[in-house]
């Protein structure tokens, strides 16, 4: 752990991000840490049942899970799977003292004011810790629930995957409970050790008056695998997400890939970082997002630093509503001769063609553009949970509709 002074601190509490909208923290009151707690996910009311499935977590009392409401822990499963460490930050801390090595250790504190506020409260989160030579067969799910309206979420999470072992992780996101205009910040510091994998898939589902600033950091070893997904289909008020994996490892390798409709009122500003360091490491950043009426931002950073690097870079945006606006912001950079990078940015819309052959086909025209549309978000995008198709599919349906 970094030792910071409290000047450091407060003086980051009020540093601005360096993209994206800026947000009054004094607009939002603390969240909750005394929440509601259930022992059973089927002991979950009907309507938090729903949020839950909206954001990809299942009601499956097999599965390794843990559900943070507000700033507080509502649910950690009894039952975890072999080689698996799971609870909370804080109580990680507590126990093992060799989580302190872990802890503000990739994540810079004064980053800005969403990370100092984080550090400065002494935050909770999830803890997961996948014990060396361990390769878990199930999916570990965890939840981040908004459940009161102008307050604000502060949560540090810490992943460890040991050497030589694999996670799949599902983290759904969501407002209850009428939480619209709230905020939820983050903290996300992940370790994935030598010859080992994370898969880490985010779906989102927010207010339309809700900001949201995820801040992660990403430590490679050797022949490690990353892969992010970001998933937001549903409209949003303001979210300001650009993750960063340091490839150290010689033969790392990481993929992001993000899936984002930008509904009207919406102002998402998303993208991924990859330093690529190590020997031979790779590394791929896509990104599909759609505009019906909102502000879609996206970036993406391919920084080469060892020889052998390969990476490609594509952002491909298409606008569905006059007033929508699409941005791509792709960058290379290199210190190392001996490397490949390349990018690939579009910005447009439909082809009427395309659309006048569906139609051709037997399609109306709303659904022509709705199998394109479809298309053009899943393209390109590899090792996506199944069951979004049919979010996919009711989002899209959604949008045509004009809600």
């Amino acid at each position: 752990m970094s030792n910071y002074t409290e000047d450091d601190i407060k003086q980051a509490l009020s540093k601005k991000a360096l993209f994206g909208s800026d947000i009054d923290l004094e607009h939002y009151d603390d969240g909750d840490k005394d929440v509601e707690k259930f022992e059973k996910l089927d002991d979950v009311s009907d309507e938090l049942r729903k949020d839950m499935l909206n954001v990809g977590v299942v009601d499956d009392n097999d599965l390794s899970t843990l559900i943070f409401t507000d700033n507080g822990l509502s649910h950690c499963s009894a039952k975890q799977q072999e080689g698996l460490i799971m609870m909370t930050t804080q109580e990680a801390l507590e126990k093992y003292s060799w989580v302190r090595d872990y802890y503000w250790n990739v994540m810079d504190p004064t980053k800005d004011k969403y990370t100092a506020k984080t550090y400065a409260e002494n935050s909770d989160g999830y803890f997961i810790y996948v014990k060396p030579g361990y390769h878990l067969q199930a999916p570990v799910q965890t939840c981040m629930m908004l459940s009161k309206n102008k307050s604000v979420q502060n949560l540090h999470n810490i992943i460890i995957v040991g050497d030589n072992a694999s996670i799949d992780m599902v983290t759904g996101c969501t407002t209850v409970h009428h939480a619209n205009d709230a905020l939820h910040v983050g903290v996300s510091e992940m370790y994935i050790g030598n010859n080992s994998s994370l898969k880490f898939t985010m779906v989102h589902s927010w207010g339309t008056q809700t900001a949201v600033r995820p801040r992660t950091n990403i430590i490679m070893g050797e022949n490690a695998n990353y892969t992010n997904n970001y998933v937001v289909l549903d409209p949003v008020g303001t979210i300001q997400s650009c993750p960063t994996a340091y490839l150290n490892g010689d033969g790392a390798k990481a993929s992001f890939n993000t899936m984002c409709i930008a509904h009207e009122n919406s102002n998402i500003d998303t993208g991924g970082n990859a330093i690529l360091n190590g020997r031979n490491s790779g590394a791929e950043i896509i990104s599909r997002n759609i505009s019906y009426g909102g502000k879609m931002i996206a970036r993406g950073l391919l920084e080469g630093n060892a020889p052998g690097v390969k990476a490609h870079l594509e952002c491909k945006s298409i606008i569905l509503k006059d007033g929508g606006y699409t941005h791509a912001i792709p960058e290379l950079a290199s210190s190392c001769a001996d490397v490949e990078m390349t990018h690939e940015a579009a910005v447009g819309k439909i082809a009427q063609d395309q659309i006048d052959y569906l139609m051709t086909r037997g399609l109306s025209e709303d659904e022509a553009v709705s199998m394109i549309v479809r298309g053009f978000l899943v393209g390109g995008i590899s090792g996506l949970p199944d069951n979004l198709q049919k979010d996919i599919d009711a989002a899209i349906e959604k949008a045509n509709e004009g809600d």
